[in-house]
């Protein structure tokens, strides 16, 4: 992270522990037939209970940021 300069934490799930647990493990579904995490966004609260998430197959999908906003207003 310092090489880069990023500012942030990164996660990362080598043994796909917590992928498996969010039900976000696409089987051998990387180029090389490995598993890998399939795409996912969400809306965590204060006292970590998940309140939204959008859920996808494909990698190219993403919510929107205007689909987020809404949902942050309405589980307020």
């Amino acid at each position: 992270m310092k090489k880069t300069g990023y500012s942030f934490p990164l996660l990362s799930d080598p043994n796909t522990e917590t992928i498996k647990r969010y039900d976000l493990l696409h089987k051998g579904e990387s180029p090389g037939g490995h598993d890998i995490a399939r795409p996912a966004e969400f809306l965590v609260d204060r006292n970590g209970i998940v309140r939204w998430r959008n859920l996808t197959e494909d990698l190219r999908i993403r919510a929107r940021p205007e689909q987020m906003l809404e949902a942050a207003r309405i589980v307020q």
